[in-house]
């Protein structure tokens, strides 16, 4: 039982750790001024994940998130799209895969080099395919 308590409580402090709620107050001002730059008239909330710091926010309706390094430099940028509009190949990958199971959110992903990614989840992981729709790998969330 004891071990189980310890388990549950090191499980408990690697994801608190791993993905963390921040004032505004805790974001370095590099940061913040890089997401302001990029998103003057956007409220974010904030998390801390590993090094980095993403800001969660909507623009224009859509929910997205944009990780930033602690030197204000764009690592990724995440947006909800509809599970439609996934591409063809993951769609067909997850219906082949995943017959069962309805794809729940769907995510494009631009990478600070530009490349593309799509990202859609099943049962607590995320999925993840590269700009044409190959799979790449499976994440647990």
């Amino acid at each position: 039982m004891k071990y189980l308590i310890f388990l549950l409580l090191t499980s408990s402090t690697v994801s608190f750790i791993n993905a963390q709620k921040l004032n505004e107050s805790q974001v370095p001002s590099a940061v913040k001024s890089t997401f302001k730059k990029k998103y003057p008239s956007v409220k974010a909330s904030w998390d801390k994940e590993d090094a980095n710091y993403e800001a969660n926010f909507k623009e224009n309706g859509t929910a997205m998130s944009t990780v930033i390094d602690k030197n204000g430099t764009i690592v990724e940028t995440e947006a909800d799209i509809p599970v439609t509009d996934l591409p063809k190949m993951v769609r067909d990958y997850m219906k082949k895969n995943y017959p069962a199971i309805r794809m729940g959110e769907a995510a494009r992903i631009v990478k600070a080099n530009g490349d593309i990614n799509y990202e859609t989840e099943v049962h607590h992981k995320d999925i993840l395919f590269d700009a044409e729709g190959k799979f790449i790998k499976e994440v647990k969330d």
